[in-house]
């Protein structure tokens, strides 16, 4: 077919996020260290449940980029490859217009009998081009990589959900869920918008409470500047 002069707007082929570049010292983990090296007796209690949820989450956050650094270099090389799923079409009045989905070529063309015949080409050679997409996706392991990415947001987004029920029995608990909450926030919404700076001011003021009550113990050398650039860093949306 003829190449297109319009395109209709490409759907993403996956649930991505955009991942905030940089590794950071965890304002939840300095917290604790700083808590635990101040108080022997610390070691003794129980652990706050917050806390240990806060670990499970990062794990599973952590997981979750790695998985979809994976995926997304996967992605890469099959659109260099196949291309995304498409078919361009010229319609009646002479206008070149390319869709990347069944429901995109409906819009367009409507449901017409005078179109039904170029509807039925066009679907076929959608089909064929989809077809050529999941074959190459699922050997070049795109497919698994992807349903891995899939299974390990959703667990991630099961434990941050998790923390509004769990009580916080300490400093690093709560700050814990903050962290836990800016860190996924601020991969979907601007710095700017609410409630993202009350967010980050709440936990700015926790962190300057814990160390006007244990000044030695938190936030030394290289954790401290890693914080700054954290609180100075861009935000993304998906």
């Amino acid at each position: 077919m003829a190449d297109s002069d319009n395109s209709m707007t490409l759907p993403f082929v996956t649930r991505r996020r955009v991942l905030a570049g940089g590794m950071f010292a965890s304002t939840a983990l300095m917290l604790e260290k700083g808590a635990l090296a101040g108080n022997e007796a610390a070691a003794s209690m129980p652990p706050d449940p917050a806390l240990v949820l806060w670990r499970e989450w990062q794990n599973a956050h952590r997981l979750t980029e790695r998985l979809c650094r994976r995926q997304q270099r996967l992605e890469t090389r099959l659109v260099e490859s196949v291309g995304f799923p498409c078919v361009t079409l010229r319609l009646p009045e002479g206008e070149d217009v390319t869709v990347h989905s069944i429901e995109a070529l409906n819009e367009v063309l409507g449901k017409e009998p005078d179109r039904a015949a170029l509807r039925g080409t066009a679907e076929a050679d959608f089909a064929v081009h989809q077809a050529r997409w999941d074959a190459v996706a699922e050997e070049t392991g795109y497919t698994a990589a992807l349903r891995a990415e899939r299974e390990a947001g959703e667990r991630a987004q099961d434990l941050l959900e998790a923390f509004s029920t769990t009580p916080a029995t300490s400093l690093a608990g709560v700050a814990g869920k903050l962290d836990a909450v800016l860190r996924e926030g601020e991969a979907w919404e601007g710095c700017s918008e609410f409630p993202w700076p009350q967010i980050r001011s709440a936990l700015n003021d926790l962190v300057r409470i814990a160390q006007q009550t244990m000044p030695e113990q938190f936030f030394q050398g290289e954790q401290q500047s890693k914080l700054r650039r954290r609180q100075s860093g861009c935000c993304f949306r998906a």
